[in-house]
């Protein structure tokens, strides 16, 4: 059977669990690297499994936009199933503002809600804005064209720059407009939202820099239609050359799929590049910086998931080369129940209490590397038993 009709790609799953991988304890082992290798690079390597503290990047501060931009790859293909199954636009939207709320009422369930402590209580969180701003992109993307959306991200992005850029925040006079103290998110933040403040003055998922974020998600659906469009021009080419034998065969350059697969992945990575040089520019004037999600941020790390994309898609779902997924699609078709579990469940717990006798035996330097690595794979079996009995946490 043509792989391109399998409609599901398969490089998304892998995708999303290499992201998901560095928060459920793959970012502690590289950094332990560093205390059984210590050098320039192991060093280096540990300073990236961490956020930077506010201006710059770090690898850690891609995680939650580039969990953002694969759900964005995801509306195009669940759109037109729907449309194909028949569902009207007004169950559509309903679907769209369902999953919103569920992934709303999921982040205030993991910032402890169900506590009680509403004077102290952080309301806004990650999965929050993941499902306000991937719900506002999916409502633009089935309400406007592909230039108009291009054009609404940019006056977002923009429009978020000219506000930071005029408007630093009342109470803090003179301060830097993109310092932590000075700028307007902030303080609109410590005006309306209530509860406690992530970082005191200023919350890195709060009220105005939500906009931005849709952007993100905007362009991870500009990056699955673009796939979407190319693999249904490879099922037509498919069907008209109607040859059974070569849709049997191994994947050759000459395959409509193959080469269509290797013409959108070089597009992909092209729009990456573009991306990453226009937020590299941008970056002299507005600072890259995640707690603002600044508009250069949007512009670098939507590079960088493009082109991660472009080579995920090109090796597994264009090349065929899957085997060594397996590890991240566990993760990755569950990824929302380890970013839950790890809150609600104490891995570390158990993995001290299976690995604790081993652990005694190890050379101290060898100790971090092995509880972080400990820590992993209870997590990712606890991942794989619910991927078995086909257990998925779907929103």
């Amino acid at each position: 059977m043509n792989e391109t009709k399998n409609k599901r790609l398969l490089s998304l799953d892998a995708l999303r669990g290499f992201d998901m991988f560095f928060i459920m304890g793959g970012g502690g082992v590289i950094a332990s690297l560093a205390v059984l290798f210590p050098c320039g690079f192991t060093e280096m390597l540990a300073t990236q499994m961490d956020h930077v503290a506010w201006n710059g990047f770090a690898w850690f501060d891609i995680i939650f936009p580039l969990f953002l931009f694969i759900a964005g790859i995801s509306f195009p293909f669940s759109y037109g199933s729907k449309l194909a199954r028949g569902e009207s636009r007004g169950r559509i939207y309903g679907g769209i503002v369902r999953r919103m709320l569920i992934l709303v009422a999921l982040g205030l369930v993991y910032n402890g809600i169900l506590a009680f402590h509403f004077e102290d209580f952080r309301y806004y969180n990650v999965l929050a804005r993941i499902g306000i701003a991937w719900a506002i992109a999916a409502v633009i993307f089935m309400n406007v064209r592909l230039r108009g959306r291009l054009v609404i991200a940019a006056v977002i992005l923009l429009g978020y720059w000219a506000l930071l850029a005029l408007s630093p925040a009342p109470d803090s006079p003179g301060a830097d407009p993109y310092s932590l103290e000075g700028n307007i998110v902030g303080y609109v933040d410590r005006m309306l939202l209530p509860g406690h403040l992530y970082l005191g003055v200023f919350d890195p998922e709060g009220i105005l820099s939500t906009i931005p974020a849709i952007a993100t998600a905007m362009l991870g659906m500009m990056a699955g239609e673009l796939v979407k469009k190319d693999r249904e021009a490879a099922v037509a080419v498919s069907t008209v050359t109607n040859d059974a034998a070569a849709a049997e065969a191994a994947p050759t350059a000459a395959d409509p799929h193959v080469a269509g697969g290797t013409r959108t992945a070089l597009r992909l990575a092209v729009i990456g590049v573009g991306l990453v040089i226009v937020g590299i520019l941008w970056n002299l004037l507005f600072p890259i910086n995640k707690n603002l999600w600044s508009s250069s941020f949007v512009c670098f790390v939507g590079g960088l998931s493009f082109l991660l994309f472009a080579l995920f898609y090109y090796v597994i779902d264009v090349r065929g080369w899957k085997r060594w997924t397996f590890f991240f699609t566990v993760v990755g078709m569950n990824s929302i129940t380890i970013y839950i579990g790890q809150q609600v469940i104490n891995f570390g717990y158990t993995a001290r209490y299976l690995g604790n006798g081993i652990a005694s035996l190890l050379p101290e330097c060898v100790e971090p590397l092995f509880s972080s690595l400990a820590y992993l794979l209870v997590s990712w079996f606890a991942l794989w038993f619910l991927y078995r009995k086909k257990v998925f946490l779907k929103v």
